[in-house]
């Protein structure tokens, strides 16, 4: 009996999957051990930036498993874009993007389209936090049903927040992002609206929040929105997303920087995310 005809029985075919099998634990596990490279756009209005890169760049980077670089923009004008963007290749050579800016008036859909998110048609994983959601407001960002590109990038069409106030926070178990993750509630923060009431069908919910506030008249008003969440953009490009993340006291908090940096992990197709006991999936 020759080697080619062995491996064309069932024993022979079984040996071959073993050994590939093994072949590709071993190269997923040397591409774990190597730290993902991100990319921090960060900047604009609104938010203390300027503490946040520190917090993020720092408790991004603790788990040895991200290396973080800064593109920080000092400017508080929400019609700033990051200079970053001045570079057409500004993602080359990076493993995900962190989008944290907080520029809705920048509106020049050809900047948009053609430097901003073609890398991320291209296939470059995203990360997209708080502000970042409000981000780029060109026509159709509050008109239901319609939403903008970069909307379509993020997976949610979201216009506004309400005032400050606790969030109570509940994580799907079933994601390897969340999967172990104990629910918490916030300090005072902003829960981002669903405006169109859920998730473009290309997204999946991980966590919801619920707020409750008072009517004018008195009445208690609870609101329960998702405000974090996976979208496959443009069918093929990771993104990860949450609405949490105004003040630095959640910035910092640990569980806020676990859920993100589970969130970097998943995106850049990392099997190593923390609580996850086999490969991340959508």
């Amino acid at each position: 009996m020759t080697i080619h005809s062995m491996f064309l029985r069932p024993a022979g075919r079984a040996m071959i999957a073993v050994l590939v099998a093994a072949g590709c634990t071993a190269v997923c596990r040397a591409a774990d051990e190597k730290p993902v490279k991100a990319l921090l756009v960060i900047g604009g209005g609104y938010h203390d930036y300027a503490k946040q890169k520190e917090i993020l760049t720092k408790g991004l980077s603790a788990g040895g498993k991200i290396e973080v670089t800064l593109a920080y923009d000092a400017s508080k004008a929400e019609q700033h874009p990051n200079d970053v963007y001045k570079n057409p290749d500004w993602a080359k050579g990076f493993d995900v993007v962190i989008h944290d800016e907080c520029t809705a008036g920048v509106t020049d859909l050809k900047l948009i389209n053609d430097t901003i998110l073609k890398p991320h048609r291209d296939g470059i994983p995203g990360v997209v936090l708080h502000c970042g959601m409000h981000c780029y407001r060109t026509d159709g960002w509050n008109t239901k049903g319609k939403g903008t590109p970069w909307m379509e990038f993020t997976g949610l069409q979201t216009t506004g927040h309400g005032q400050q106030i606790p969030i109570v926070l509940n994580f799907e178990k079933d994601n390897p992002i969340t999967k172990g993750l104990s629910d918490w509630t916030t300090i005072k923060e902003e829960l981002y609206n669903n405006f169109a009431g859920k998730l473009y069908d290309t997204a999946k919910p991980l966590a919801h929040g619920k707020q409750t506030t008072k009517t004018r008249a008195g009445e208690d008003r609870t609101d329960d929105y998702i405000v974090a969440w996976t979208n496959m953009y443009q069918g093929k490009t990771r993104v990860f997303c949450t609405t949490l993340g105004h003040n630095n006291e959640t910035v910092e908090d640990p569980r806020y920087l676990q859920l993100v940096s589970n969130g970097i992990l998943w995106a850049a197709g990392r099997t190593d995310v923390k609580t996850a006991s086999s490969g991340a999936t959508h």
